[in-house]
C-alpha cells in the first residue's frame, strides 16, 4: 500500500496528512498514538456510517481499543446548524469527557466543519482527527483548520481556527460517492491549479477526466499535490491575513449562489465555487487584469469534466442579482465595508483586490444571469 504523508507545518501544532488507498483499515494504530489508547469519540453522518464506520472501527479494535457507540447526525448542509451543534455538543458533553477526550470526524465537509467547531468548544477545546470521505474534504476543508456552522445570515459566518491532530484521507472512500460529489469536490482541486499551480493545472487537463472517472493512482496524486498545496499556505497563513485568502478564489461568488439555493442539493457547494471561479475569472478580463484566452481555459477545462460554469446552468433557479451582491456583502472577508475579491492576473497567478468596482461587479451578474 502506497501511503504520501505532507506535513502541515504549524511548530507545535503541526500535524500530517496520510494520503493513501485502502488506508481506513490501518487508521486505528495512528488515531491510538493521538488519544494514547483511550477510545474516541466518532462523529459521523447517516450516509457514511453504512459505508465506512465498520471499517473504522474495526481497525480501532485491533489497534485494542474499544470505539465506543458512534455519534450519527444527519448528512447534507442544513446539519451545519446551531441545532445540529447542540445537539452534537449534549451528546459528547454527555459522556463526561475530559480535556484528554479526542473527537474522530468521519465523513464530508459538513461532518469535519461541525465536529472541529464542537471540539474547539467543548471544555474550551479538545483534539481532533479529520477522516474525510468525499473528495472535496479530503482536499479542502479537512485541512487547515478551519471549522463552523452556518447561520440565516450566511455560510461559515460562526466558527473557529481549530487544528487537527492528523488527517486520514483514504481514496478508496471516493469510489462509494455519487458521481456528482465527485464533481463538486474536482472544482477545489481545479482551484490549486488556477490560483498558483500552473503546471497542475495542465495535468488536470490531461487527466481531470481520470480523477473524476475513479483512477485510483490520478485521484492519489490529485489528492496528494491539493494538500501539498493548501499545506503550504496554511503554514505561512493559518488566520488568512494573506496569502491564505487566495484559497477562496470562486468562494465569494459562490458562497452567494449557494445561499440563494438555500445551501441544499440544488447546488453543492463545489459546484457553486466552480461557477464562482468562472466569474473571478471573468471579473479579472473585464477590469483589464486578466487575458481573455486564460479565462476561457479555466471555463473550458470545468465545463469539458462535467461542471456547471454559470448560474443558469442551474435548473429552476430565478436568480436576483441584489440578493446575490446582499450575500457578498455579508462575506466573512469583507472589510471596511469593500468586500475582498480574489482575482487573476493569468492562470495560475491569482491576488486580492478590495478596491473593484461596484458596478463592474453588478453588470457581471446581470449578464451571468441572463446569459
Amino acid at each position: 500500500m502506497t501511503v504520501q504523508t505532507v506535513r502541515v507545518e504549524l511548530g507545535a501544532r503541526s500535524y500530517d496528512i496520510l494520503v493513501g488507498d485502502g488506508i481506513l483499515a490501518e487508521a486505528g494504530p495512528r488515531i491510538a498514538e493521538i488519544t494514547r489508547g483511550k477510545p474516541p469519540i466518532i462523529v459521523t453522518d447517516d450516509a457514511v456510517a453504512p459505508l465506512h464506520l465498520g471499517t473504522l472501527e474495526a481497525s480501532l479494535g485491533r489497534a485494542g481499543i474499544d470505539p465506543g457507540t458512534a455519534i450519527v447526525l444527519p448528512q447534507g448542509e442544513k446539519t451545519k446548524d446551531f441545532a445540529h451543534l447542540e445537539r452534537l455538543l449534549d451528546a459528547i458533553l454527555g459522556r463526561g469527557i475530559e480535556r484528554s477526550a479526542v473527537l474522530v470526524a468521519l465523513g464530508g465537509g459538513v461532518i469535519g466543519d461541525i465536529t472541529g467547531f464542537a471540539a474547539a468548544t467543548a471544555l474550551r477545546g479538545i483534539d481532533f482527527v479529520q477522516v474525510p470521505t468525499t473528495l472535496l474534504s479530503q482536499v479542502d476543508s479537512s485541512v487547515g483548520g478551519k471549522t463552523g456552522i452556518n447561520t440565516r445570515h450566511g455560510k461559515n459566518l460562526v466558527g473557529a481556527f481549530h487544528q487537527p491532530r492528523l488527517v486520514i484521507a483514504d481514496t478508496a472512500t471516493l469510489d462509494t460517492l455519487p458521481k456528482r460529489e465527485v464533481l463538486a469536490g474536482y472544482a477545489e482541486v481545479a482551484k490549486y491549479g488556477l490560483i498558483r499551480q500552473p503546471d497542475f493545472f495542465a495535468w488536470l487537463e490531461e487527466n481531470g477526466r481520470r480523477v473524476v472517472d475513479g483512477d485510483p493512482a490520478a485521484r492519489r496524486h490529485a489528492v496528494t499535490v491539493s494538500c501539498r498545496a493548501k499545506a503550504d499556505i496554511v503554514g505561512i497563513d493559518e488566520r488568512e491575513s494573506g496569502d491564505r485568502a487566495l484559497l477562496n478564489l470562486g468562494h465569494t461568488f459562490g458562497h452567494a449562489l449557494e445561499a440563494a439555493t438555500g445551501f441544499g442539493q440544488r447546488l453543492l457547494h463545489g459546484e457553486g465555487v466552480a461557477i464562482g471561479m468562472v466569474l473571478a475569472f471573468d471579473l479579472s478580463v473585464r477590469l483589464g487584469l486578466c487575458p481573455a484566452a486564460d479565462a476561457e481555459r479555466a471555463r473550458a477545462h470545468l465545463k469539458a469534466v462535467g461542471l456547471p460554469t454559470r448560474p443558469t446552468d442551474v435548473p429552476g433557479v430565478e436568480w436576483d442579482v441584489d440578493e446575490l451582491i446582499a450575500s457578498m456583502a455579508k462575506d466573512k472577508k469583507v472589510k471596511d465595508g469593500r468586500i475582498t475579491f480574489v482575482l487573476a492576473r493569468r492562470l495560475g497567478d491569482a491576488f486580492t483586490l478590495r478596491d473593484v468596482d461596484a458596478a463592474a461587479v453588478r453588470a457581471l451578474l446581470e449578464d451571468a444571469v441572463a446569459a
